[in-house]
């Protein structure tokens, strides 16, 4: 393997055609040049330059060598970038988890922030389950999710990254729907809508206790996965639901959104493991806390 040494110095020589100023700039005598140079035609078994009292011409064999060196010169100098780089988490790959109401309320504000502010980085996001979005990240597949709240892992370093109320979600045809604000007892009797309990306990937790605060146990008729599928069929008329405020956003022509009186809030979450070794995580951080 080629000391790299040699190669710089050659590449000065090159570029300034004098033994002279190749060594001033290398901050060298002429003598050593000229031995670095000797041994470097010896190891490669060719003739680089043609010396004169004036200066040095290189030879066929030494322009191809140039221009090799100099590339040579400029990939490692390249590498050692690049390395720096992933150590501060400027270039790499960083995967994040995300619920559905997540979609609608701060992952594209997260992503379009990364983006501008680490072009470099791959940033891989990943609609998943919430109940499913922990465990994830435990096992690496994800290196953090946004998600509700749920059992607490030493091995996870949990931050709130949004509170926000909850709504009513109506189909347009429904008696209420022209309502301007609803209080939870107008409810009483009417089919709920909800996530299963194991996908999102705490949100299926506020909403079965802000209806016992109205005086009734909530009728659950339908229970699913994912809240679109929630907003599916309140969509379809066959039963109402309380949904996280930024799913407003979510476009179901036949679904109105109306405000709580009363309303309780629900955290999503930004969780990782304490022991994460992804660089990149640490710069999704900082846009996080702002």
């Amino acid at each position: 393997m080629l000391d790299i040494k040699p190669l710089r110095y050659f590449v000065t020589l090159a570029e300034t055609r004098h033994f002279g100023r190749a060594a001033a700039l290398l901050n060298l005598s002429q003598p050593p040049l000229s031995r670095q140079l000797a041994a470097l035609e010896a190891s490669l078994g060719v003739t680089l330059v043609e010396r004169n009292p004036r200066n040095v011409t290189l030879t066929v064999a030494g322009e191809q060598f140039y221009a090799d060196a100099k590339a040579i010169l400029a990939s490692l100098g390249q590498a050692a970038a690049n390395a720096q780089a992933a150590a501060h988490g400027d270039i790499g790959r960083l995967t994040i988890g995300f619920t559905m109401c997540a979609a609608y309320s701060v992952v594209p504000g997260y992503a379009r922030a990364f983006g501008a502010a680490h072009p470099d980085v791959t940033l891989q996001l990943r609609e998943v389950v919430s109940n499913d979005l922990a465990a994830k990240v435990l096992d690496g597949e994800i290196d953090a999710a946004i998600m509700f709240p749920g059992a607490q892992d030493r091995r996870l370093v949990t931050q709130t990254i949004l509170r926000e109320p909850l709504c009513v979600a109506l189909s347009r045809a429904h008696p209420r729907a022209r309502a301007r604000r609803l209080d939870i007892a107008k409810l009483a009797g009417e089919p709920f809508v909800m996530a299963v309990e194991e996908v999102a306990p705490t949100l299926r937790s506020a909403i079965v206790e802000h209806c016992r605060a109205g005086g009734f146990e909530p009728d659950i008729r339908f229970e699913v996965q994912l809240q679109q599928t929630v907003l599916s069929l309140v969509d379809e008329g066959v039963g109402v639901a309380l949904v996280p405020a930024s799913m407003r956003k979510s476009q179901f022509a036949g679904v109105v959104f109306r405000p709580l009186a009363n309303a309780p809030t629900i955290e999503q979450l930004l969780v990782w493991k304490t022991d994460s070794r992804n660089p990149c995580l640490e710069q999704f951080l900082r846009i996080v806390r702002g």
